[in-house]
């Protein structure tokens, strides 16, 4: 069919999206009892052991349905405020309050929100990282990208002392990393908090698995190592897609210095308005500190015997890990030792398709603003494999998948 003319760019699908719209030409849709996604970038959304109950209505006051404030309305950013005070800054000088949360409707806007407002900067991002970073840096003219590869000889890794010696005004990074599992934590993470306050460079932590940890106490946050949350230049983005378990509520936050905030809230203004108002109360009674701690500590407890599974059986399969998963519900997995045509990321997709299992090609996390880097991916042989569904699905996919590696 001809194309009609248009103004527009060429916008192609990435990563979870795009396997998805891939399925769905063989028949695949989310609820589909015959598939299974070990591609889905969320958790499991339905009741668990020990988990408080799901809301199943949610009530509309008549004010709610006005424009609310872009910033967000004032008790849910001080519930942020304080529960982030009550997991990272307790017996701490300097506390968060209200004026340092902004709420956005959900996680993605609120880093456009951050990439929006950047002056003229090198921006400092690393590969491989969460696919929605390229098109968002690429997409604003003011930013120049400084590209840092991470090895699968380190882990995924960067020292601290490696870092600092990067030409680079500010950083973006996921921590903990999508799709990679790693986790910065403890005194390495503090000595990247350090670096900021000393070098006066800026880092924007995308913590939306904060509590996904599988390598010791949970949750992780940078939050627990700023010294003064007015000055340190660190800003901070998560919400209720990942740890929470409501990914289709698009409630998120950004925590940060209040001169900061104020600027988003700039930002916002131009790009959304603000995330609904009666969604952002129907929000308040999820983030209770008890229930917040219950719903976290029994996702940890269903997603850890998933996530041990999978690393066991994709290893089982021939399938190679620099790092096991640390953090997120992702193992990030090479399967270059597999027979061919398995051993390329894409080909080893559109083979699980067939056996009704959706994977994501580790190319997508080559994170290459404005596609300047060009020739082949080094990630092409790699594969991101999600425990995120049920575990009776995560078991099922499993087991088709190493059917069709006997078979080749």
């Amino acid at each position: 069919m001809k194309k009609t003319a248009t103004p527009l760019r060429d916008v192609p699908y990435m990563g979870v999206i795009f396997v998805v719209a891939e399925a769905a030409k063989l028949g695949y849709h989310g609820d589909h009892p015959d598939w299974c996604n070990l591609g889905q970038g969320m958790p499991e959304v339905g009741p668990l052991p020990g988990a408080p109950d799901r809301p199943s209505r949610i009530e509309i006051d008549i004010r709610d349905h006005a424009y609310g404030p872009v910033a967000g309305i004032p008790e849910l950013r001080e519930a942020v405020a304080m529960l982030y005070n009550r997991w990272f800054r307790q017996g701490k000088r300097s506390q968060y309050s209200a004026a340092n949360v902004a709420v956005s409707a959900g996680g993605r806007l609120a880093l456009t929100r951050i990439v929006w407002a950047l002056d003229r900067i090198r921006l400092g991002y690393f590969t491989p990282d969460y696919t929605a970073y390229e098109d968002l840096i690429g997409g604003v003219a003011r930013i120049r990208p400084v590209h840092i590869p991470l090895a699968p000889e380190t882990g995924f890794a960067i020292a601290p002392e490696d870092l600092e010696r990067v030409k680079a005004d500010a950083f973006l990074i996921s921590n903990p990393c999508n799709p990679t599992g790693r986790v910065i934590r403890d005194r390495e993470l503090g000595a990247w908090v350090e670096m900021a306050r000393r070098k006066k460079r800026a880092f924007f932590f995308d913590e939306f698995y904060s509590h996904f940890i599988w390598n010791g106490s949970a949750p992780v946050s940078a939050a627990s190592y700023v010294e003064d949350v007015e000055r340190d230049p660190v800003l901070l983005v998560d919400g209720l897609t990942k740890s929470p378990r409501y990914p289709g509520w698009r409630v998120g936050w950004t925590v940060g210095p209040r001169d900061w905030i104020e600027t988003l809230t700039r930002s916002g203004s131009a790009i959304d308005g603000g995330a609904p108002r009666w969604l952002q109360r129907a929000a308040l009674p999820l983030l209770e500190p008890v229930r917040a701690d219950q719903e976290t500590r029994s996702m940890r407890e269903a997603f850890l015997p998933k996530r041990n599974l999978m690393v066991e059986r994709l290893r089982a399969m021939g399938i190679e890990f620099p790092r096991e998963c640390e953090g997120t519900f992702y193992c990030w997995g090479s399967v270059a030792k597999l027979p061919r045509p398995l051993d390329d990321g894409f080909r080893f997709f559109r083979e699980a398709l067939q056996y009704k299992v959706l994977t994501v090609p580790g190319e997508f996390f080559d994170v290459n603003p404005g596609k300047k880097r060009a020739g082949r991916s080094r990630l092409q042989s790699w594969v991101r494999f999600s425990f995120g569904p049920p575990m009776e699905v995560v078991r099922r996919g499993l087991d088709r998948l190493e059917k069709m590696v006997r078979r080749k």
